[in-house]
């Protein structure tokens, strides 16, 4: 698994063994990024982040700050041995003109969501949100209404969802608003904005 595009493009990114860890493939990450263009003034967050696969492309391409949030032991340890691999360091204060703040949470989403809104700090709005749940969770849905009803998006936020085809998010949650879907074999992604008609 290599990195898309950008300054880090072609670098080895690593997942744990097993298949409790289901990273976004590079034809689907390569894909989502074209879609997006160029990143956000305000910073990413990467949900069920795993492998780090998604945020870290987002870094590579000039994001200048990237929150992952993931819970799993063993993916927390293959992202920040990525994190590593590609030279940032967590919670590390921007230097510089390129410089980037990096930060992982280690618990939940839901938990993640509730405390990363409670800070009540205008930098932790987002420009572009990933979740990548698990397909067959009942996660999905939960995380948008929580990302819909909170003040955590910047009011030009992307949310984009990976899922299955089996597994579809509905068409509108709360203020989120779906506005393309897009299919890569049984792999699919939807692309939500807010207050978007």
């Amino acid at each position: 698994m290599r990195l898309t595009g950008g300054l880090d493009r072609g670098r080895r990114l690593w997942a744990p063994r097993g298949a409790s860890t289901r990273p976004t493939s590079a034809k689907v990450r390569e894909a989502i990024f074209n879609i997006l263009g160029p990143p956000p003034l305000a910073a990413v967050l990467d949900l069920y982040a795993g492998t780090g696969a998604l945020g870290i492309e987002a870094l590579s391409r000039g994001a200048r700050a990237v929150v992952f949030v993931e819970r799993d032991p063993r993916a927390l340890a293959a992202l920040r041995r990525n994190l590593r691999e590609v030279g940032q360091e967590e919670d590390v204060r921007p230097q510089g003109p390129e410089g980037k703040t990096v930060s992982v949470i280690g618990t939940d989403v839901r938990t993640a969501l509730r405390r990363l809104s409670r800070t009540g700090d205008a930098a932790a709005r987002f420009g572009w949100v990933f979740l990548d749940p698990p397909y067959a969770g009942g996660e999905m849905g939960a995380a948008l209404a929580e990302l819909s009803g909170g003040s955590l998006l910047d009011s030009c936020a992307v949310v984009v969802v990976e899922h299955d085809k089996r597994h579809r998010p509905a068409e509108s949650v709360g203020q989120l608003f779906l506005t393309d879907r897009r299919s890569y074999g049984d792999t699919e992604v939807s692309f939500y904005r807010a207050g978007a008609s």
